[in-house]
C-alpha cells in the first residue's frame, strides 16, 4: 500500500479555488486509510514538503504514489515524475495534452471519464466523483419545502454565471416582483445562504466555452439540491452527469427568455411541483457522500497499486494508446487495400 502525495502549486493566496478545495478534501479522505501528504511545487509553505526537495533526496521509483491534477501543469509534472508511480486526478477536460503510457486516470465525472476513454483507451481509468462536504448533507434543509419562509426567491452566484442570467434574466425577474439575490462576495456560511433560497440559477456553459476547457464536476447545483432548492442550470459537461432535465433539475436558457421567466416564476410560486422526487434525490446525494467516495478511492488506489507493481517490479510493458495520426494512416491503408481488391 503506497503512501500518497497530492501535488499542488500551493494552498494559499492565488491558488485558492474549487479545484484546490477538492484536492485537499480528497487528501483528507485518503488519509483515513493510507499515509497521505500534500506536496507543493510552486510556493514553499511551512506546513508542506516541497517537490524539488523530495526529488533531490529520493531517487526513482520511490515508495509513494504521486497524484497530479493542476490543469496546464500536468505535462510538466509528469515529465519531472518520470520513472515514479503517478496517477492523474482529472477534473476538467479539454487541455489538449496526451498522457504517457501507463499513467492511470482518476476521473471526477463521466464526462471527463469519456474524454480520457477516447484519448487514452489503453490507460487504467477510474471514476471517482468529488464528494459533497458533510455540512451540505447534515445541514441542508431538505425537510422544509422551498418557498416556506425562505427570504430569497431566486439566488444567483455571480462567479461563472452567464451574462444572459446576470444582465437579462435577473432584471426581468426583479421586474416581476421576485426577490433575487446575486451573491458576489465572500459568504461565511454557504449552507445557510442556500437554505434561504427557493430557486438557484447556475449557467456555466459560456464561462467554460470561453476558456476552452470543461466544467469539471459542477458541485453548486448538487449543493443547492442538498438544501432543498429548485435548480435551473446549464447542462454542459459534468453537469449532465447528475442533472436529468425536468426531473432532478431544469435547463436554464431553454429556448427563449419568456420561457425561462415563466418557468422560474412558476417554480417560486409552487416549488414542490418542481423539486426532484425524494426517490431520485436521496440516492444521488448519498452517492456523493464522503463514506461512499472514500470506498471508491480505496478500490481505485488498490488497483493502481497493482498496476504499478506490474510495471516497476515485474517489468511489464504498458499498453500504448494509438495516436490519432496512426489511426488515420491505418484507415487510409484499409481504404487503399479495399480499392486495390476491387480493381483485381
Amino acid at each position: 500500500m503506497r503512501p500518497l502525495r497530492f501535488l499542488l502549486p500551493g494552498t494559499t493566496g492565488r491558488f485558492r479555488c474549487g479545484g484546490l478545495l477538492v484536492e485537499l478534501q480528497t487528501a483528507r479522505l485518503t488519509a483515513q486509510f493510507r499515509p497521505t501528504e500534500v506536496v507543493t511545487y510552486r510556493q514553499r509553505e511551512p506546513d508542506h514538503p516541497f517537490l524539488d526537495d523530495l526529488l533531490a533526496r529520493e531517487p526513482p521509483p520511490g515508495d509513494a504514489l504521486w497524484i497530479v491534477s493542476w490543469g496546464f501543469d500536468v505535462p510538466r509534472l509528469l515529465r519531472r515524475l518520470r520513472g515514479r508511480p503517478v496517477a492523474y486526478h482529472a477534473h476538467s477536460s479539454g487541455y489538449g495534452f496526451s498522457l504517457p503510457a501507463g499513467v492511470p486516470v482518476l476521473a471526477v465525472s463521466r464526462n471527463t471519464l469519456g474524454y480520457w476513454g477516447d484519448r487514452a483507451p489503453r490507460h487504467p481509468l477510474f471514476l471517482v466523483p468529488n464528494a459533497l462536504q458533510p455540512k451540505w448533507l447534515e445541514r441542508g434543509n431538505r425537510s422544509s419545502p422551498a418557498g416556506c419562509g425562505r427570504p430569497i426567491d431566486v439566488l444567483v452566484q455571480q462567479r461563472k454565471n452567464s451574462r444572459y442570467v446576470l444582465e437579462r434574466l435577473v432584471p426581468k425577474l426583479r421586474r416581476r416582483g421576485l426577490r433575487v439575490e446575486v451573491q458576489s462576495g465572500w459568504v461565511d456560511d454557504l449552507v445557510d445562504l442556500f437554505n434561504s433560497a427557493s430557486v438557484v440559477l447556475y449557467d456555466s456553459a459560456d464561462y467554460w466555452r470561453g476558456r476552452g476547457v470543461s466544467e469539471g464536476f459542477g458541485l453548486p447545483p448538487l449543493e443547492a439540491l442538498a438544501c432543498g432548492c429548485v435548480v435551473f442550470s446549464s447542462l454542459n459537461h459534468a453537469l449532465a452527469d447528475t442533472l436529468d432535465p425536468g426531473v432532478v433539475g431544469h435547463q436554464i436558457g431553454c429556448g427563449s427568455l419568456e420561457n425561462d421567466l415563466e418557468r422560474i416564476q412558476a417554480a417560486v410560486a409552487d416549488p414542490g411541483a418542481w423539486l426532484p422526487p425524494p426517490a431520485r434525490l436521496t440516492p444521488l446525494l448519498e452517492a456523493c457522500s464522503e463514506p461512499v467516495l472514500e470506498e471508491r478511492w480505496r478500490t481505485a488506489l488498490e488497483a493502481i497499486d497493482g498496476h504499478w507493481t506490474h510495471l516497476l517490479r515485474d517489468g511489464a510493458a504498458p499498453l500504448q494508446s494509438p495516436t490519432l495520426l496512426a489511426l488515420r494512416i491505418d484507415r487510409w491503408r484499409q481504404r487503399v487495400a479495399a480499392m486495390w481488391r476491387s480493381l483485381n
